[in-house]
């Protein structure tokens, strides 16, 4: 391990990241270019503690989880990411695993969708990027540790907003499309350790999951409507679209509705209300 250029590298990964690539609030009282040490904390989920002595160069060796939260809190591309496993003494991710950097590129598509709530998910349902509208649709994300921070645990096993389907048939089919992904990116990543554990803990934790699994239906991410109940907007059915990105088999989906809809000018209020609350 060589602390000090590691150190060195997350110093500049971290001043190179501006708030609103990760969904944050950029504000008005930054006397430093970048992230803070407690942003990039609250993305990687860990202690703040850490994350400064890890760019002092001081304390144990960082285990390959940490490097892998802290490289995709830092949006590292694959070739930094890469540098920075073997900086902290460990092979880089190996062929075969799912993809949890999004490219650069794909940031700068969502800074200019600035109008519409728009997430980046891998191929099994984390939530990798997310601007600032996004957030206010769906939650302060960066709030979720994590390995919570997927769609697919969430609906299952957590207490979020994406949990929100109010209507029978639209929660069962919601329900039913997140197992069938699961299940897709399983055939795909069959050596993905993380994947194995998170079915592991979900078949362990939901019945209802366990069920949909033993069905053994496949599917993909698909364009819908989705129902979202909004703590003051109430609920909201927006159109949920899903922009697939081949090689790295991770979706970006965006959420619309039709102009002079009182969904639309619900999503005019959340571009207010919900940007000022964050």
């Amino acid at each position: 391990m060589n602390r000090a250029e590691l150190a060195e590298v997350l110093r500049t990964a971290r001043a190179r990241v501006r708030p609103q690539d990760v969904g944050l609030p950029s504000g008005t009282r930054r006397q430093v270019p970048g992230l803070r040490r407690e942003e990039v904390a609250m993305l990687a989920g860990l202690s703040v503690d850490y994350v400064v002595r890890l760019e002092q160069g001081r304390g144990p060796r960082p285990s390959s989880q940490v490097i892998a939260a802290l490289t995709q809190a830092l949006r590292l591309d694959d070739d930094d990411r890469d540098l920075v496993f073997r900086l902290a003494g460990h092979e880089p991710p190996q062929p075969g695993r799912i993809a949890m950097v999004v490219r650069p590129s794909v940031l700068r598509l969502l800074d200019r969708m600035a109008d519409l709530p728009v997430l980046v998910l891998s191929a099994k349902g984390d939530v990798l990027a997310w601007n600032p509208l996004g957030a206010a649709l769906q939650g302060d994300m960066s709030a979720w540790p994590q390995r919570q921070r997927n769609l697919v645990w969430q609906r299952f096993l957590g207490s979020s907003r994406c949990q929100v389907a109010s209507d029978p048939d639209e929660d069962d089919a919601a329900a039913h499309a997140s197992v069938g992904t699961l299940r897709a990116a399983q055939a795909r990543y069959p050596g993905d350790p993380d994947l194995a554990q998170m079915i592991k803990e979900l078949r362990r934790g939901s019945p209802r999951f366990d069920e949909l699994w033993r069905e053994g239906q496949s599917s993909s991410w698909r364009s819908a409507t989705k129902s979202i109940s909004h703590p003051s907007l109430g609920t909201i059915t927006l159109d949920c679209d899903t922009l697939l990105l081949p090689d790295s088999n991770q979706t970006v989906v965006v959420y619309s509705a039709e102009p002079g809809t009182p969904e639309a000018t619900a999503l005019d209020m959340l571009r207010v209300t919900g940007l000022q609350r964050l």
